[in-house]
């Protein structure tokens, strides 16, 4: 061997010595988060367990994690570590056209300012766009969002813009719509009717003929019409196992409500639920009342899916935000295990992400650690009704991609005394000078 050679060789070892001794070598995590208790429906994981993330991802989860093994610790006791939320009804198309309602209007709400500080990474937006007004939707919305923004698309190729709009028939076309959503494959999730108060069954059977042909699921927000269409033949002849009727707790004009006038939940209801139909809470602004939904759960009736209906009406008003809905759900006797895979695992399944909603090793670190308060509190419905409860869930931490997007009390920030004295956040931006 020559002296060159030997010398090359030598340098080689000394180099991979050097980086298994480095400090990056000897804390392989970016982040470990201790003590919390994981509930990771999909995983039957349901106990106080340790997460571990490197470049973005889950790297480990297990009943202990070296914490020197990390650059960062987070001490997550007494607290619950969940998948990131996801909230399967949203309206965040959000524009400043007027009179555009929840089509790039300003009803709907940017996505950043509302989801990271309620635990959620990703948003559904049901609706808003059409087949026509997706590519901006994604371009101003889906493109420019730390958010994961997906989309169920309006079957009125116009999208959500209220009034006429929304009740054109021409403008429902099942060909166009599933042709779009096969463009955009894992993005468009879904399809969306609402808001349609004809007698006509045209919006239903378009939209199922369109989730058929991009096998996707279908959402409905059902009602307008005077008399009400048939729920019943809504849940039973049109809709498929896993489509979706929203609002499940509603007792609105034009729609016939789940609980009958003798308390008890429809017996063709409780059958679309054996035949695969799916029922989400979408608790908007006018859609959970406390007439219903006390007597659907007494009976057991409870939600697979738990959303908001998020625009800047319901947020104002009674149903706030994600923890609170799913704090609702609480109060109403539904396990907190249950509320958790209803906003991950089954959320993540209605809509055949199978990537999101858990925290298996090797998918993208969105993790949600939430507290659960204990105290009096008071829930709103849509009609201003209270109830109070003594339990409610608020986010500590979020974390989209591994990272740190929302931190209520500093858990994964420095102790100021222990940071540099040089300056430190982001420079003034320069005055503009005047021509």
């Amino acid at each position: 061997m020559s002296s060159r050679l030997r010398t090359l060789l030598f340098g080689l070892l000394a180099a991979v010595v050097a980086s298994a001794a480095s400090p990056a070598a000897a804390q392989p995590y970016s982040l470990v988060i201790k003590g919390g208790h994981v509930i990771d429906p999909k995983h039957g994981r349901d106990g106080v367990m340790d997460v571990a993330i490197a470049d973005g991802k889950i790297a480990e989860v297990a009943a202990s994690i070296d914490a020197a093994k990390a650059r960062k610790v987070v001490d997550a006791s007494g607290l619950y570590v969940v998948p990131g939320l996801i909230d399967l009804h949203a309206h965040v198309f959000h524009g400043t056209e007027p009179d555009a309602y929840l089509s790039n209007g300003l009803v709907a709400v940017p996505p950043d300012s509302h989801s990271f500080r309620s635990g959620q990474t990703t948003l559904v937006d049901v609706g808003g766009a059409g087949w026509r007004s997706f590519p901006q939707f994604k371009a101003q919305i889906i493109d420019t969002s730390k958010t994961r923004v997906l989309s169920f698309l309006n079957i009125v190729g116009a999208g959500m813009r209220g009034g006429p709009a929304e009740q054109n028939l021409a403008d429902m076309d099942a060909r166009l719509t599933a042709m779009r959503i096969r463009q955009h494959p894992g993005v468009i999730v879904g399809i969306k009717v609402a808001h349609y108060n004809g007698p006509e069954w045209d919006p239903v059977t378009r939209a199922v003929e369109a989730g058929t042909e991009a096998k996707v699921p279908v959402m409905i927000d059902f009602g307008g019409n005077t008399p009400p269409l048939s729920l019943d033949a809504l849940l039973n002849t049109h809709l498929r196992p896993g489509d979706l009727l929203t609002h499940m707790y509603a007792h609105v004009n034009g729609r016939l409500p789940i609980v009958n006038t003798q308390g008890q939940v429809e017996p063709y209801v409780l059958a679309a639920r054996k035949r695969g139909v799916l029922f989400d809470v979408g608790h908007g602004g006018g859609s959970l009342l406390w007439r219903q939904a006390v007597p659907a759960t007494k009976q057991g009736f409870f939600p697979d899916v738990i959303s908001t209906d998020l625009h800047t009406g319901s947020m104002n008003a009674g149903m706030k935000d994600i923890l609170n809905t799913m704090s609702k759900m609480l109060v109403l006797g539904m396990p907190l295990t249950d509320v958790v895979r209803a906003n991950t695992a089954k959320a993540a399944s209605v809509i055949q992400r199978d990537d999101l909603g858990h925290l298996g090793v090797g998918t993208e670190a969105d993790v949600a650690v939430l507290a659960l308060r204990k105290g009096d509190f008071g829930f709103i419905d849509s009609a201003g009704g209270r109830m109070m409860g003594t339990q409610k869930l608020e986010c500590e931490l979020t974390l989209r991609a591994g990272q740190v997007v929302w931190d209520l009390n500093g858990r994964a920030a420095t102790d100021w005394q222990s940071m540099p004295v040089t300056p430190q956040g982001a420079a003034r931006p320069a005055r503009r000078t005047q021509p």
